[in-house]
């Protein structure tokens, strides 16, 4: 009952409507490492689709597929055949599915770059005790390892067979080391490139479209000026060329310390080491990038 006025007749009886049962919280509270994980664990997942609607998987998954689908054809080839070499290098083996690589980082990284920007929750990241320089660094090596996957799943089986098939252990363990490491500094640059670009747009089809004419259309680009400079006996300019591409410069070192065949490889131990540094170079100069531009974003 109430009294005239709208005063409760029980004045307890207020508090007890009201009282919907929030506590403070009393745990832990973790601090800006703990976001940053979080950041990249999310960001891992999310560029597989994982976490997210079920078309969202589609793509990831199908590009996976397929890009495994030729080391279980080899796997399956060197067993059923007896095969005691393998058909194929491992680290020759990624410059045979550059495609599917280009085409995946180029469709994720908008996932991890973009999204916040579009959907206005990156100034909730950053209101955070997150600064902006980690939140890009957490989301370059989200991209960083899921593409790590992408790359070195294939080795993987691979190595796996070898070892089945009774290969030499030290001479495979050998080689896929160098395929690993090799795909390490090429997923460092080009998800670094595909990241700035991601970064610079809030529409996703925009970094689709620009990070794939980067990485393919200047690929094929730096391929065709090697070709012509090889038929004309002028390598020097294919080899210099090659400085110019992500994709040339892993062939040029597969080439040079594993088993790749490139057209005009690096034809010195010093180029060979500069083709390391350039690509090195590439992935560190645009990780800057990103935490200039998030640094950037966080002023606004």
């Amino acid at each position: 009952m109430s009294q005239p006025g709208g005063i409760p007749a029980n004045p307890n009886s207020a508090s007890v409507i009201h009282d919907i049962g929030y506590r403070p919280y009393a745990g832990p509270r973790h601090g800006e490492g703990a976001i940053a994980r979080a950041l990249v664990t999310t960001g891992f997942r999310n560029a597989f689709g994982l976490g997210r609607s079920g078309r969202s998987k589609i793509l990831p998954f199908v590009l996976l597929a397929f890009n495994l689908a030729p080391a279980l054809a080899i796997a399956g080839a060197i067993m059923l055949a007896n095969l005691k070499e393998m058909p194929i290098g491992y680290a020759r083996y990624a410059a045979t599915t550059q495609v599917l690589l280009g085409i995946f980082v180029a469709a994720q990284a908008p996932v991890l770059f973009s999204r916040d920007q579009r959907h206005g929750t990156l100034a909730l990241y950053l209101a955070r005790p997150l600064p902006a320089p980690a939140y890009a660094i957490a989301r370059w090596l989200a991209l960083l390892g899921a593409t790590l996957v992408f790359l070195i799943l294939p080795i993987v089986i691979l190595y796996a067979v070898a070892l089945l098939g009774e290969f030499d252990l030290t001479d495979e363990t050998r080689k896929a080391a160098v395929a690993v490491g090799l795909a390490l500094l090429l997923t460092a640059a080009i998800t670094g490139i595909a990241g700035l670009i991601a970064s610079v747009s809030t529409r996703r089809g925009f970094g689709v479209m620009a990070t794939i004419a980067f990485l393919l259309l200047g690929d094929g680009i730096v391929a065709a000026i090697q070709g012509i400079s090889s038929q004309e006996g002028n390598e020097r300019i294919g080899e210099i060329a090659g400085l110019f591409s992500p994709y040339s410069l892993y062939r040029g070192l597969v080439t040079a310390w594993a088993d790749g065949s490139s057209m005009t490889p690096p034809n010195s131990t010093a180029m060979e080491w500069l083709y390391a540094a350039v690509l090195l170079a590439i992935a560190l100069a645009c990780v800057a990038g990103l935490v200039w531009r998030y640094r950037k974003l966080a002023t606004k």
